[in-house]
């Protein structure tokens, strides 16, 4: 927190920015830590961790700005990225939100710029042939693997690590969905976004190094040894079913049963694999465990009809 704040503070010299950060019910004394450290910060307190989407949502609503800027904690403003972003926006009136280029603390490049999901891409991701093919622009096409990350495209949606909105689109569309707790909530905000006319872009000028980096989503990287793990895996899964049933209706039963299809053959091909190591691993084990979180994802959500209580 200290370290994304103090770039908001470099970045922001000269230009009349206010800088509001919404405390998600921590136990860290981080609020404690801004309100001492920064004291032109304003610190918005909720008393339960709201998630990602309905605690952006108090900040959105208190903001006065024309343009919003969405920066995650574990995010931080590179040189003259902020001054970018703000005249990137002045000189496209049809650009309604756009994201830069992630990156590690080593400068390596994170997915910054995706397309929106299909059956067949969630396909394509989960059976890790998406990582396989990166540079093909058939399996490399909702990461956008296979593309320059140099140049600017107009894309279906940016991760909400860093994000640059117009205030007036979202007064027009709404803001994020509350009820995505975790994970979907900026794919639904783009989707309502582009189906509203405006644009959305990915320009890689503006630098934003992001610590955090990502959850993969692929069955052979997911291990489900602590509960912490095993809640996330959760998560991603009640948001992916409650966006699918939001955006394509019955699609969502595609989406369940090819998870379900593919943790079985993930199980049976580890089960009575030739290999002992493969037979002895935690693979198989885990191939059940993801198949018992769907199916629980799936009945909490009502099959992505309702959202469970919050926090999840």
């Amino acid at each position: 927190m200290r370290e994304c704040l103090e770039s908001v503070e470099r970045e922001s010299n000269g230009l009349r920015i206010e800088t509001l950060v919404v405390d998600n019910h921590s136990s860290d004394g981080s609020p404690e830590m801004v309100e001492k450290e920064f004291p032109h910060v304003r610190v918005l307190r909720s008393t339960v961790n709201l998630g990602f989407g309905a605690a952006n949502n108090l900040a959105i609503q208190a903001a006065r700005g024309r343009y919003l800027i969405l920066l995650n904690s574990d995010a931080f403003l590179c040189p003259g990225s902020l001054r970018l972003a703000i005249n990137h926006m002045n000189r496209h009136p049809d650009v309604a939100l756009a994201g830069a280029r992630l990156v590690g603390r080593d400068f390596s490049w994170q997915p910054s710029a995706r397309m929106f999901p299909s059956v067949f891409g969630e396909a394509l991701v989960l059976t890790g042939l998406a990582a396989k093919f990166p540079k093909s622009r058939f399996f490399g096409h909702f990461d956008r693997t296979w593309a320059d990350q140099s140049e600017a495209a107009q894309v279906d949606w940016v991760p909400g690590a860093f994000s640059i909105v117009r205030a007036e689109v979202l007064e027009r569309v709404g803001l994020f969905d509350p009820r995505f707790f975790l994970y979907s909530e900026e794919v639904d905000l783009c989707r309502r976004i582009k189906t509203a006319g405006y644009e959305i872009w990915y320009w890689p000028d503006i630098l934003v190094m992001h610590v955090g980096g990502e959850s993969s989503r692929q069955i052979k990287d997911l291990e489900l040894s602590s509960s912490g793990s095993i809640q996330l895996v959760l998560w991603r899964m009640r948001s992916s079913l409650l966006y699918w049933r939001k955006h394509h209706g019955a699609k969502v039963w595609l989406v369940k049963w090819l998870e379900l299809a593919l943790y079985r053959f993930s199980y049976l091909r580890n089960r009575f694999s030739r290999d002992p190591q493969r037979r002895n691993s935690s693979r198989a084990s885990r191939s059940l465990n993801l198949a018992a979180s769907m199916r629980l994802a799936w009945k909490e959500t009502e099959g992505g009809r309702i959202s469970p209580p919050r926090p999840w």
